[in-house]
């Protein structure tokens, strides 16, 4: 497991270095279009700042897309006495726990920091589930918080949305920008512009990708190594493939936080799916039993 903590951290790490670079060649197209080196700089420093901002507020918007409400021990014992468990056990802050009404299992981690953490639980996951699957799904998002999954979540989230609203601005300035400017611009700049602005997001969306797949692996992974109990995983993942109703409330970039892809099911959401199919982490659960 530490050898696949380490290749997640690798890949994670050429990812952001994806990410930055692919900023700064937006950044640079914008300056070779107007001539001017100057707005490659501020480019940046407005995506810095852009990025920084939704850094620090990634958690507590996607506390809000979701509809989540906080609990204490007495509004909802058995999740809380659950979590409050695994916080002993892991040696972690005791993380915020939230409830999200809603009959679709799922459960989801977020924050900047094992300090500043949440972890939720919709009210479907706790229906289906028993005590030890519970536990199992609670388990593996707490690894999120361990294994600082929840901060690589929010810079990779932060970064997502700085290449989408850079690549807005780009679309925008080739269809709406005035005329006489475009003409003074460089033709090959505004080609290359009207190409970014269409591929970064794409590609934006491939790298998150990458990495929350490899996230939920590792989570998958480290549950049982914190339950000691693999069976409790694998009957839990298996429900979750059963009961595959979408949650009500749906935001492609919060979907990544979920320990099962909560977005309706279709061809190009199943292409560019942040989770990887259960069968296949049932399948790594299974052939890992003997290592636990």
């Amino acid at each position: 497991m530490y050898k696949q903590i380490a290749e997640n951290r690798r890949r994670t790490a050429i990812i952001i270095v994806v990410f930055v670079l692919m900023i700064t060649a937006i950044a640079a197209l914008f300056a070779y279009y107007f001539r001017d080196p100057w707005i490659a700089v501020w480019v940046c420093v407005i995506a810095i700042i852009y990025a920084v901002i939704q850094y620090f507020a990634a958690g507590s918007l996607a506390v809000a897309m979701t509809g989540a409400e906080e609990i204490t021990k007495k509004d909802n014992p058995r999740l809380y006495n659950i979590v409050e468990n695994l916080s002993i056990t892991t040696g972690l802050p005791m993380p915020k726990v939230y409830v999200i009404e809603d009959s679709a299992p799922n459960a989801f981690a977020t924050g900047r920091d094992p300090e500043h953490a949440v972890v939720a639980a919709t009210t479907g996951l706790m229906d289906i589930m028993s005590d030890k699957e519970l536990t199992a799904v609670m388990a593996h998002e707490m690894s999120h918080v361990k294994n600082y999954d929840i901060r690589v979540s929010m810079i990779v989230f932060g970064l997502t949305c700085v290449v989408g609203l850079i690549s807005d601005i780009a679309f925008r300035m080739v269809f709406y920008g005035d005329r006489r400017r475009n003409d003074e611009g460089s033709p090959m700049g505004y080609f290359l512009i009207l190409i970014a602005a269409i591929l970064s997001p794409l590609l934006a969306a491939v790298a998150q990708m990458a990495v929350s797949r490899q996230r939920e692996y590792l989570a998958d992974a480290s549950a049982v190594n914190i339950t000691r109990y693999p069976e409790g995983m694998i009957e839990a993942l298996k429900k979750l493939q059963t009961h595959t109703q979408p949650m009500r409330s749906q935001n492609t970039a919060a979907a990544s936080m979920y320990i099962n892809d909560p977005l309706r099911k279709g061809f190009f959401n199943d292409l560019f799916s942040t989770h990887p199919p259960i069968e296949k982490r049932i399948e790594r659960l299974e052939n890992s039993k003997k290592t636990f």
